[in-house]
């Protein structure tokens, strides 16, 4: 869009540019209150995890393409961006794995 010349053709072109922010932050809110609601609903273990991380990577992709306006970028800028990240997981993991995994042989 093009700004014109009338006083209040500015404020119409940010109020869309920021609505998209505030459609986002409600699927956020939304994911957040299922995650919620699926604690304490107390479904079984396995679907319970299985959940919270579907719904946190979802929140995930919605901060990473809006938030960090990844959205409009190259896909090779995203790769660089997203696969660090992702090797980062699985060396967090290999660290912590083992000892959030012997946790559950104290009880």
């Amino acid at each position: 869009m093009t700004h014109s010349g009338e006083p209040g053709a500015r404020t119409q072109v940010d109020s869309e540019g920021y609505r998209i922010y505030s459609v986002v932050w409600l699927w956020l809110l939304i994911l957040t209150l299922l995650e919620l609601g699926a604690v304490l609903v107390h479904v079984p273990r396995g679907l319970l995890v299985f959940l919270l991380l579907t719904m946190a990577l979802m929140k995930a992709a919605l901060i990473i393409a809006y938030f960090m306006h990844l959205r409009y970028e190259r896909l090779s800028l995203v790769y660089a961006v997203v696969t660090p990240m992702f090797f980062l997981a699985i060396v967090i993991f290999a660290f912590m794995g083992p000892d959030a995994l012997s946790v559950m042989h104290l009880r």
